[in-house]
């Protein structure tokens, strides 16, 4: 072997692929089943009369197959991907990175089954019962030893911001997990429990575990890509890396005081609500300057986005950021949440942080990522990541646009009162009236599948194009 070739480091990129892919089937089969249910919602009757494919149970199966199975397998790629890069190490205990790998796909086919068969804990985010959540714990712990670990043996002394993200993602969704799923089981076979908590204490504990599991999760692992993928990919430094560090620390900070301004109006202290709501406003500031500042790593390289669909899944994925980052702490604001909460508007704001921002953001590292999984510098048909980015964008807004209409819509009709203090509209006509757009909320819905389906097509040709050579044949020749 060379000198030149054995200073090299040989990365463990196996695990990388694995997850890359399973990613990619993933993200295809949680937008399916959103799909579904959007239909289930514009007509009630389909697939009506088979329980365990009732929207009551597939929406749950949705969010879990789009947040942990498609979010958490593209962050795990990407996450051993990039702290192997910038700490010029091969990851640390590598059989333990391949049992995290088959320890997750267990947890999403676990949770795949129990959940249309209706074992859940009955809470928003956290689903899945008790012997599933012990396995999470497991799984999340060795991931966290796997890349902590590999930052310990790293060679070089700085450790690269976007480490910080992941570092700081791994370690909150474990509080986060161990807290929230606190139970106390009382059955195996029948996987029940109870709750640790009860009433409005259970309904803090749950927003503190969905709101950060929304900061951390969706928000601080995703700008962990963004910090590495905006730079490569358009090959300029990080606009300011004292920004990125002061984005990072009040990002982390203020994250986790604002989860109680989703329980405006409810039985939690007044006061409680009020610093939900003033941790919010603030949540502004930390979350614009990260925006910025990947926007701004393109100065001076503008001309690229006319020529490079993948610069723009990651520089779109930001203005979906800024946007649902502004309008996330409009919405906590009481007098607004007073119109805008239990309504679609909601939903609007959620998709456009999942679909613009946490989707584009993956969809653009992916394609950056996977052909270098098989020593290419480039995906099969450039041509169909251009078309897939303008059919997931156009899908993005019409999904959007209809649920803040329909929500802004539904928020009046509720609260529209006749002079002798009764209502002025029956629930089931605002429900009428909003049908309209859960037929547009789907057609957005079915493009952005379109556009994922065309990815994975994309991906399968990649791997087959004469010359690509899997990760682990690569590392085998270079050892």
């Amino acid at each position: 072997m060379s000198e030149t070739r054995s200073a090299m480091p040989v990365y463990n990129d196996r695990v990388v692929t694995q997850f890359a892919l399973a990613a990619i089937l993933w993200g295809v089969v949680g937008m399916l089943v959103g799909v579904i249910v959007a239909s289930q919602l514009a007509w009630p009757e389909f697939l009506g009369g088979i329980s365990w494919l009732s929207y009551g149970r597939l929406r749950p199966l949705h969010t879990n197959a789009v947040i942990f199975a498609f979010g958490g397998c593209a962050l795990f790629a990407t996450s051993f991907h990039v702290v192997q890069r910038t700490c010029q190490v091969r990851l640390f205990a590598p059989w333990l990175a391949e049992a995290v790998f088959w320890g997750w796909q267990i947890v999403i086919v676990a949770a795949a089954i129990s959940l249309p068969l209706g074992y859940t804990q009955s809470k928003e985010y956290a689903e899945l019962e008790w012997p599933i959540d012990l396995l999470i714990a497991v799984v999340w712990v060795a991931y966290a030893i796997v890349f902590f670990g590999t930052i310990g043996i790293r060679k070089v002394r700085h450790i690269y911001v976007a480490n910080w993200f992941f570092g700081a993602y791994i370690l909150t969704i474990a509080l986060l997990h161990i807290v929230n799923s606190a139970a106390l089981p009382v059955s195996f076979m029948g996987m029940k429990s109870y709750s640790a908590y009860a009433g409005v204490q259970d309904a803090m504990v749950q927003w503190w575990y969905g709101h950060n599991a929304v900061g951390f999760f969706l928000t601080a692992g995703f700008l962990g890509m963004m910090y590495y993928y905006i730079p490569k990919q358009a090959e300029r430094p990080v606009y300011s890396y004292r920004l990125s560090i002061v984005h990072f620390w009040a990002l982390i900070f203020t994250y986790m005081w604002a989860g109680p301004h989703h329980l405006h109006y409810t039985a939690l202290p007044d006061w409680a609500q009020s610093v939900g709501m003033v941790f919010s406003l603030v949540l502004l500031a930390p979350s614009w300057g990260g925006m910025i500042n990947g926007i701004m790593t393109l100065s001076g390289a503008w001309h690229k986005l006319r020529d490079d669909p993948i610069l723009k899944f990651l520089i779109v994925s930001l203005s979906f950021y800024g946007m649902s980052t502004f309008e996330g702490p409009m919405m906590s604001i009481k007098t607004v949440n007073a119109l805008s909460h239990y309504t679609d508007w909601t939903i609007g704001h959620v998709h456009s942080g999942a679909l613009g921002w946490v989707g584009f953001i993956t969809m653009g590292s992916l394609y950056y990522l996977i052909p270098r999984m098989y020593g290419k510098t480039q995906m099969h048909s450039v041509r169909a990541i251009e078309v897939h980015f303008w059919i997931a964008t156009i899908g993005v807004v019409l999904y959007i646009a209809a649920m803040w209409i329909a929500g802004v819509m539904q928020g009046l009709m509720w609260r529209a009162i006749n002079p002798d203090g009764t209502l002025v509209y029956s629930f089931v006509e605002s429900v009428k009236a909003t049908y309209p757009f859960y037929v547009v909320r789907l057609l957005g819905g079915l493009l952005y599948l379109t556009g994922m389906l065309l990815m994975a097509w994309n991906v399968v040709m990649t791997m087959r194009r004469p010359g690509a050579q899997p990760a682990l044949q690569r590392a085998a020749a270079a050892a």
